[in-house]
């Protein structure tokens, strides 16, 4: 069965020791942490790196890289360089300008700032970005010519995005490192309704299983054994579960699930 990652935005009101905890406490087998390059400080180094060594769990990703016309590559670099201190094995990059070749060349001089920690370097498309859907993220990703550079995939994103499943089967394997995972429902968003995208994405996510997309053939369209990170930003499971471990079993327990039934 893939090794399961509890994603920071499951418990966005908490802080890092407390998500790793949150991991631990739920039965995941990895973590991943939000990074502020603005409000992160050297005692959060400390304390998650303490907490990571106390639960023996493996920092999947460091996010969120996001690339805007007037983004700052300091702050980016800083995410890398938390990443690296930690052990985190990727780190998760988004991108609000419309340029794309300024997006590649940011992304490019990521990657060979991540070159001593060989941490991947991943661009997730979506619509609420620039990069709206798969095509356009190969497009950057081949521009960006760098082997650290990789693509991230998530359901919810796939689905609003027009994306298909069969385009997913054809990625190389290798630009695959990871994925996102979690289910959502069968209405979506106006894409021209930035408000409703966002709202659809960080508060309507659902547990595998008990949303409407086709969780089972796009999972079978990734590489095997690959982890995921159950990116499930649930409005619900958040009024449900305020404590974050009781969120996390919560979700450990539905994830795992779903695997048995369809891995």
């Amino acid at each position: 069965m893939n090794p399961i990652s509890f994603a920071s935005g499951i418990v966005p009101e908490f802080g890092p020791v407390d998500t790793i905890e949150a991991a631990r406490a739920g039965g995941f087998d990895m973590v991943g942490l939000w990074v502020d390059p603005l409000e992160w400080t050297p005692a959060h180094t400390r304390d998650a790196r303490a907490a990571l060594a106390a639960t023996g769990l493996p920092l999947l990703d460091v996010e969120v890289v996001w690339i805007k016309p007037d983004s700052i590559i300091d702050d980016h670099r800083k995410i890398i360089d938390v990443g690296a201190e930690l052990g985190a094995a990727n780190v998760l990059c988004v991108s609000s300008d419309p340029d794309h070749a300024r997006t590649a060349a940011h992304l490019a001089a990521l990657c060979r700032h991540a070159e001593a920690s060989g941490m991947r370097v991943a661009l997730e498309f979506g619509i609420f970005t620039e990069v709206k859907n798969l095509a356009t993220a190969l497009t950057i990703l081949d521009q960006v010519a760098h082997p650290l550079r990789a693509l991230l995939i998530d359901p919810i994103h796939v689905d609003r995005s027009g994306t298909t499943v069969a385009q997913i089967a054809k990625v190389d394997p290798a630009l695959l490192p990871y994925a996102q995972f979690c289910d959502a429902r069968a209405l979506r968003p106006d894409p021209a309704d930035f408000d409703a995208v966002i709202h659809d994405a960080i508060n309507l996510r659902e547990q595998c299983g008990e949303g409407a997309l086709p969780l089972a053939a796009l999972y079978h369209a990734l590489p095997a054994n690959i982890p995921l990170a159950i990116e499930l930003r649930s409005e619900a499971l958040r009024d449900a579960f305020p404590h974050p471990a009781l969120r996390a079993r919560a979700v450990a327990d539905a994830t795992r699930r779903w695997l048995e039934a369809y891995a």
